[in-house]
């Protein structure tokens, strides 16, 4: 059944509001509880456990009353799709080269197309020289990182780069621009800018023309207050989403779903291999796009996987936004249970255990339950999970294995 406007907003009222002389019988309202240790939220914590304690994950893949591995995807998806209270109808791309390069290994085009009616976005394609065409392709997916300047950016190489960003890369990414070195291993690259990053940042009237602009001579202070206030102004941005009845994630998922139809048009492009990678809210992009689409054949998803009760204590808040919030999904799906949609798809989880947005116990029962779930599909050769002794980077050695793993799949 169809969810309705009211109901989401009870959905959302119920996961962001609540009164603790509402929920505590007798007189307790005049005497708060004590705070639990190390919890985030203090003293409300105990009834936030307990509401999220309800959770029956009943559209797990491991429940036993699901059998057929294709039953289940179509119901899981479904329910899925319906949390996110957005739906946008397909529309004609209407895809507009605005630039080409010579890269030397790899041609670098800039491209704007509709992913719905309503929407256009800014875009590189990275198109190898040497590759045997058609090619294979990749979606490439930025990361949030507090660095809403640039996005689609942080992982192109350019020859105008500026150091910021340079220094963004050597934090994130081992200094490497990841999308530019998968086109020179011969795959058709795209990578979009995310809502509200990039070219599709948040612009005020009033603002200065460098923050329009973004000149190559900008100083890296002024993009530091560009950053600053964005992330000031994310949670106005998803209050505001929320309260026009849709969700932000779903944005980002309808974005990269039809990203992939883009690529898959390309006539560079092998349509029957087609893969995703991502770190951080890339990674949790490249885990969602390979559960919502059966042309994903391999994903890899690197810095975003945890088993959410884990998370409600102290990682909430670098890891649960409103970029990332989708109300109700979690009494339903826990995290893995989302991932396991991918199947029978390729997938690789890379996460650090010096990662302090992910708590190891939940990292540990998520690799656990994703292991269970590609196990009662009969397809445990087609998951990979790795944990590096890092923090939250996707760096040399961690590329060099997902490289690996989409070359064996993609």
């Amino acid at each position: 059944m169809k969810a309705s406007r009211r109901q989401f907003v009870r959905t959302v009222a119920a996961s962001v509001c609540f009164s603790p002389a509402l929920a505590i019988k007798g007189t307790a309202a005049e005497k708060p509880a004590a705070a639990t240790p190390a919890a985030d939220v203090g003293s409300l914590f105990p009834f936030i456990q307990c509401q999220a304690s309800k959770a029956d994950y009943s559209l797990s893949w491991l429940q036993s009353k699901f059998k057929r591995l294709p039953t289940w995807k179509r119901k899981a998806r479904a329910r899925f799709l319906e949390l996110l209270h957005y739906a946008p109808p397909k529309c004609d791309p209407r895809p507009e080269m605005l630039e080409r390069v010579d890269c030397g290994d790899y041609f670098r085009e800039r491209v704007e197309f509709n992913t719905t009616p309503d929407i256009r976005v800014p875009a590189y394609v990275l198109i190898p020289k040497r590759a045997k065409f058609p090619a294979p392709g990749i979606v490439a997916l930025h990361d949030h990182g507090a660095f809403y300047f640039w996005g689609k950016e942080k992982l192109i190489e350019l020859a105008d780069e500026h150091a910021t960003l340079t220094a963004f890369k050597q934090q994130y990414y081992g200094g490497a621009s990841t999308a530019s070195e998968l086109a020179r291993q011969g795959y058709v690259v795209v990578a979009i800018d995310m809502f509200y990053w990039g070219e599709r940042r948040m612009l005020l009237e009033g603002d200065p023309e460098d923050w329009r602009a973004r000149p190559p001579s900008i100083p890296a202070e002024r993009v530091r207050q560009f950053n600053q206030r964005a992330s000031q102004s994310e949670q106005l941005v998803g209050r505001s989403i929320y309260a026009a009845g849709f969700t932000w994630p779903a944005v980002m998922f309808w974005d990269d779903l039809r990203t992939v139809d883009y690529l898959v048009s390309r006539p560079e492009v092998d349509k029957q291999r087609i893969g995703c990678v991502g770190l951080s809210v890339g990674g949790f992009r490249s885990c969602h796009l390979a559960a919502l689409d059966d042309r994903i054949k391999a994903a890899v998803v690197v810095g975003w996987m945890t088993s959410f009760p884990h998370q409600l204590r102290k990682q909430i808040v670098h890891t649960i936004g409103h970029t990332m919030l989708v109300p109700g999904l979690y009494q339903e799906m826990d995290y893995p249970d989302v991932a396991a949609m991918a199947l029978p798809s390729a997938l690789m989880v890379i996460n650090g255990s010096k990662d302090t947005l992910f708590h190891p116990d939940g990292v540990q029962a998520a690799f656990e339950k994703l292991t269970t779930c590609y196990r009662k599909a009969g397809h445990p050769d087609k998951l990979k999970l790795r944990l590096f002794d890092t923090p939250h980077e996707f760096n040399r050695e961690m590329q060099a294995e997902a490289w690996a793993w989409l070359r064996q799949w993609v």
